[in-house]
C-alpha cells in the first residue's frame, strides 16, 4: 500500500481504486486516537460497494511516523494534501474522535470540496470554550486517563461480552508507535464557532450514552450549532460506536451519503 510524501513526512494511506476506474465518490475516514487505517475493518467491505474509500494513518500513528514533529498542528494541511494528492475534486469525510479535529477544519476550509461531513464521537475539538469547559464539568477522561482495566474508547459491556473483538481492538491500537502526538488543548489552525456556525456542508453528529472520553452532550451542542445538522445518540455503546455496533454505524452513515451524495445503503 502507498506512502505518499506529504509535508515533509511519508502519509501512508489505503485507497480501494487508486485509478478511480469506477468513478465513484470518495469517502475519507479519520481515525481517533486509539486507532490507525486498520481500525475500519468493518466498514470499508460494505462502504466500498457504492464508494471510492481512502483511509490513512495519521501523522505520528503506525505507519505514518512523524518525522518532522509537528504532531496535531499538521493534522489539518495533511489531510489537505492528501486530498490533493488523490486527485479529489470532492469528498466526504467520516471522522471519529480525534479524526473530527482535522474533518471539521476542512470541511469550514473547503465546503466546496466537501460533499457530506460525519462527526462520530467528536466535536472536533476547536477553540470553543464554552464547550471546553463542558468537557471538564462533565469529567471527560482522555483516553490516558481511562481507570484500570478499561480499554481505550470500549464500554465496560463490550469488553465483558465481547472479548475476541476487545482483544483485536487492542492489537490495533497497539500498533501506533511512540511517542503519539500530544492532542491537548484545542486544535491549532482549528475554525472558530462563528465559522462552524456558517458551515452549509451536510452534518451527522454521532454520540452514544456511555461515552466517558468525549461525553454526548459536547458532540449533541456541535449539531444545534450548524443549521441543518442532524444527530443520532445511541444507548448501551461506548466511545468507538463504529467498533462496537458496526451495522448500525455503517446503516447511519450510508444512508445519511446516500441522501446526499448518492450511492447505496447498507446491503442486507
Amino acid at each position: 500500500m502507498p506512502t505518499a510524501s506529504l509535508n515533509g513526512f511519508g502519509l501512508y494511506f489505503e485507497d480501494t481504486d487508486p485509478k478511480n476506474e469506477a468513478g465513484l465518490p470518495v469517502v475519507v475516514f479519520l481515525h481517533g486516537a486509539a486507532g490507525n487505517a486498520m481500525s475500519w475493518w468493518q466498514q470499508i467491505p460494505a462502504f466500498s460497494q457504492a464508494h471510492r474509500c481512502v483511509t490513512y494513518d495519521c501523522r505520528g500513528f503506525y505507519r505514518s511516523p512523524d518525522t518532522t514533529g509537528e504532531g496535531i498542528a499538521g493534522f489539518i494541511a495533511d489531510l489537505e494534501a492528501l486530498v490533493d494528492h488523490l486527485g479529489a475534486l470532492r469528498v466526504s469525510l467520516v471522522a471519529q474522535s480525534m479524526g473530527g479535529r482535522a474533518a471539521i477544519a476542512f470541511a469550514v476550509r473547503h465546503p466546496e470540496r466537501t460533499a457530506a461531513l460525519v462527526m462520530a464521537n467528536t466535536w472536533g475539538a476547536f477553540s470553543w470554550p464554552e464547550n471546553w469547559q463542558l468537557s471538564s464539568d462533565l469529567g471527560a477522561q482522555s483516553l490516558g486517563q481511562i481507570q484500570a482495566g478499561m480499554i481505550r474508547g470500549l464500554s465496560r459491556g463490550f469488553q465483558d461480552n465481547n472479548k475476541e473483538l476487545t482483544f483485536l481492538f487492542c492489537q490495533i491500537s497497539g500498533a501506533n508507535r511512540a511517542p503519539k502526538p500530544e492532542l491537548a488543548g484545542a486544535q491549532p489552525g482549528g475554525p472558530s464557532l462563528a465559522e462552524v456556525r456558517q458551515l452549509k456542508v451536510p452534518l451527522l453528529c454521532i454520540t452514544s450514552e456511555e461515552d466517558i472520553v468525549i461525553p454526548a452532550p459536547l458532540v449533541q451542542n456541535l449539531a444545534r450549532e450548524v443549521p441543518g445538522a442532524e444527530c443520532v445518540t445511541l444507548s448501551s455503546v461506548g466511545h468507538s460506536i463504529y467498533y462496537e455496533a458496526p451495522s448500525r454505524f455503517n446503516e447511519l452513515v450510508l444512508g445519511f451519503l446516500a441522501k446526499h451524495i448518492g450511492g447505496g445503503s447498507v446491503q442486507r
